[in-house]
């Protein structure tokens, strides 16, 4: 039966003509769903954020005994995102000649070299060092969709719920533990090295889980991917500019939100743990709402619903920050949460395997680089206006610029 590019008949028509596509078009070293697999995804998950969220509690003590700069500090922490969006647009390239399963090995191998690596000597090693292991989670990022879009293709919603959430709790944990294990074994580079351990720990893990995959024929992916550039299609671009705004708004949250508050009157402790509670309230909602809206035809209304709560979370913090910074936390937490449909999107928008991969590179690639720019663009406003007013209007801007491609990013349709 043939089935309408833009309007499919139902999910089942979708998983035949996608299975279909993956047989004929794309070979990636698909890997069979299954408990394991979902175990080694969850640990790989867990790997992708505390390379980066376990830096900020400990940067001060970092600096002092570096003796280095608060511009090496401002390199430091712009870097991920630099090198997210460059090493994720490589990512279908790297899948296509070696298979998933093999690439995804790799960036957990470079990620786990990169955190011991960072700890071993001065200012320029820490920055080699953190330019190595964002390259593996850059990897990383962009290829686990394609993994959940394969492996669990009838599940698909509700592993890029457990996925994110894993993710989100990855990174609260890299900046809850961080401290304590800095005090526990001695100093600022045993608490980061510490990290390797979990890296090295979900890559045994995935190459049990991944045994027996294949490669893609290069003549094959080079084939399916001839004539059809995703820089062509619209949709693409909605999703990508979807995806990029999303992580612009949450740069600038991670980056400066605990400094405004700070500044009205809230005190440090208290700021850095409203920070924490954005990133917690990401979890259950991930669970929940992913699902959910993977199952409907159309994931445009939870997309705009998320976004109305962090804007009006957003507008309390630049009207009066201090008169309820948890409920405008909540809210933006809210807000923040719609990451996981992000990530649920760039798997719905794709028939294939191969369609996910370059997609999800071009989203993560292009929309993280959109993301680096976010907290740059912010500190500069400050410091033009001398307040914070203007920065957090072009926030609301870039909130309604997040609404809008996400409801056309939302709508049923394929790349």
């Amino acid at each position: 039966m043939r089935v309408d590019s833009r309007e499919p008949v139902s999910p089942f028509d979708d998983r035949l003509e996608l299975e279909g596509a993956i047989e004929t078009e794309w070979r990636p070293g698909v890997i069979t769903g299954g408990l394991l697999l979902g175990v080694a995804v969850i640990l790989v998950a867990l790997n992708l954020r505390p390379a980066i969220t376990s830096v900020g509690p400990i940067l001060g003590e970092m600096r002092d005994d570096l003796g280095a700069t608060a511009t090496w500090a401002g390199v430091l922490t712009t870097l991920p995102g630099l090198c997210f969006a460059a090493a994720g647009l490589a990512a279908p390239a790297l899948a296509r000649r070696f298979g998933v399963g093999a690439a995804i090995a790799s960036a957990l191998s470079i990620l786990a070299v990169g955190l011991v690596l960072r700890v071993i000597d001065g200012p320029y090693v820490v920055l080699g060092g953190t330019l190595v292991a964002t390259a593996g989670i850059a990897l990383a990022n962009v290829l686990i969709p394609v993994v959940i879009k394969d492996s669990f293709p009838a599940r698909v919603g509700m592993m890029t719920g457990v996925y994110t959430a894993a993710l989100q709790g990855g990174g609260a944990l890299g900046s809850a533990l961080t401290p304590p294990l800095e005090n526990a074994f001695g100093g600022w580079r045993q608490g980061l090295g510490a990290w390797s351990v979990l890296a090295v720990l979900a890559l045994l893990v995935w190459i049990l889980a991944a045994r027996g995959t294949g490669r893609a024929p290069v003549a094959e992916a080079g084939k399916q991917g001839s004539g059809r550039s995703l820089l062509r299609s619209p949709l693409a671009w909605m999703v990508t500019l979807f995806f990029g705004t999303q992580a612009f708004l949450a740069y600038v949250v991670m980056g400066w939100l605990p400094e405004v508050m700070i500044d009205s009157g809230v005190s440090k402790g208290d700021s850095g743990l409203l920070l924490g509670l954005i990133s917690l309230i990401a979890v259950p909602i991930s669970l929940v709402v992913a699902p959910m809206a993977a199952r409907h035809r159309s994931q445009s209304p939870w997309i705009v619903g998320l976004g109305v709560f962090g804007f009006a979370g957003m507008v309390g913090m630049m009207v009066a920050p201090a008169a309820s910074p948890l409920l405008w936390c909540v809210l933006i937490g809210l807000g923040m949460s719609v990451f996981s449909l992000a990530l649920t999107v760039i798997a719905l928008r794709a028939r294939t395997g191969a369609d996910t991969a370059r997609l999800s590179g071009m989203a993560q690639g292009i929309g993280y680089l959109m993301a680096a720019v976010g907290p740059f663009l912010f500190g500069l406003l400050h410091d033009l206006t001398s307040g914070w007013t203007v920065p957090w209007i072009m926030m609301l801007v870039v909130f309604v610029a997040q609404m809008t491609f996400g409801a056309f990013a939302g709508r049923r349709r394929f790349v």
